[in-house]
């Protein structure tokens, strides 16, 4: 038992100074100010701040809406992947989808920025075209978030299910075949159920980035429809109150903590 927790040590003193550390730090400032006992001011003042449940709305809408859309595109591209694809080519498309991780997430946000401005390439193009005449507004909006976030989140999706995919035992789709279900069938009733944990774990993991997430949102939102993260940052950098910070905080753990509690079971689940 001594070996065992020597060898986890160094893991454990990690996650005690880089998690269990800060959040702790954050818990204390949302309870206690200015050396005050413990109370729950700062959350009676969270409650009644206006601006506070927009931006939860609007981060909850916009993971939503990110969700949504990085599984509808990265559901179809892991099933031709597994299911279409040689196995002797997964390797290397799966390589090819994993490229853009290798480029800064700064970078890649800047990218879309440049690709969304009015001179950018999508207005440079529909004007080529005809279809318009002054170029659209398309950067620092929520649309431009969403399609940053999305961008991002195909890929990530999209290797989550393909894991979970390749696992089906091929005979349990052969078996339904003979039975006499349809494509749609087998999709509905057998691959579909045994690639849920892998789908679960791709929101999970949408749901927990995107919620988050500051730069994204920063950079190709501005300062529109203002998220939670934003809103924390705002906190700190212009009003200089740590103390709702924190309880906003609070509020963004309170949050993914939810989610992980209603994708736990899913993600448990192993295909067989």
């Amino acid at each position: 038992m001594a070996r065992g927790l020597a060898l986890a040590a160094p893991a454990l003193i990690w996650t005690a100074a880089f998690f269990v550390v800060p959040v702790a730090a954050i818990l204390w400032l949302s309870l206690f100010q200015d050396g005050e006992g413990p109370g729950l001011a700062t959350f009676q003042r969270m409650m009644a701040t206006g601006f506070v449940w927009t931006a939860l709305w609007n981060s909850v809408w916009l993971t939503a809406v990110v969700t949504v859309c990085a599984l509808l595109l990265a559901y179809p591209l892991a099933a031709a992947i597994a299911f279409r694809v040689p196995e002797r080519w997964q390797r290397l498309v799966l390589m090819l989808i994993v490229l853009p991780f290798w480029t800064s997430y700064v970078v890649r946000s800047y990218a879309w920025l440049l690709v969304l401005a009015p001179n950018g390439v999508v207005n440079a193009a529909f004007m080529g075209l005809g279809l318009i005449e002054a170029p659209l507004k398309l950067s620092f909006t929520t649309a431009a978030t969403v399609m940053g976030f999305v961008h991002f989140f195909t890929m990530l999706a999209t290797l989550t299910i393909y894991a979970s995919l390749v696992q089906i035992n091929p005979r349990l789709m052969m078996a339904a075949r003979d039975l006499g279900a349809g494509s749609l069938q087998v999709f509905v009733r057998v691959v579909l159920p045994l690639s849920m944990p892998g789908v679960a774990a791709a929101v999970f993991l949408i749901v927990v980035v995107t919620m988050g997430d500051y730069i994204t949102p920063q950079i190709l939102g501005g300062n529109n429809d203002l998220v939670l993260p934003q809103t924390i940052m705002m906190q700190i950098l212009r009003r200089n109150d740590q103390e709702m910070a924190a309880v906003l905080s609070v509020l963004l753990m309170v949050v993914v903590a939810i989610a992980y509690l209603a994708l736990a079971r899913r993600m448990r689940a192993v295909p067989t």
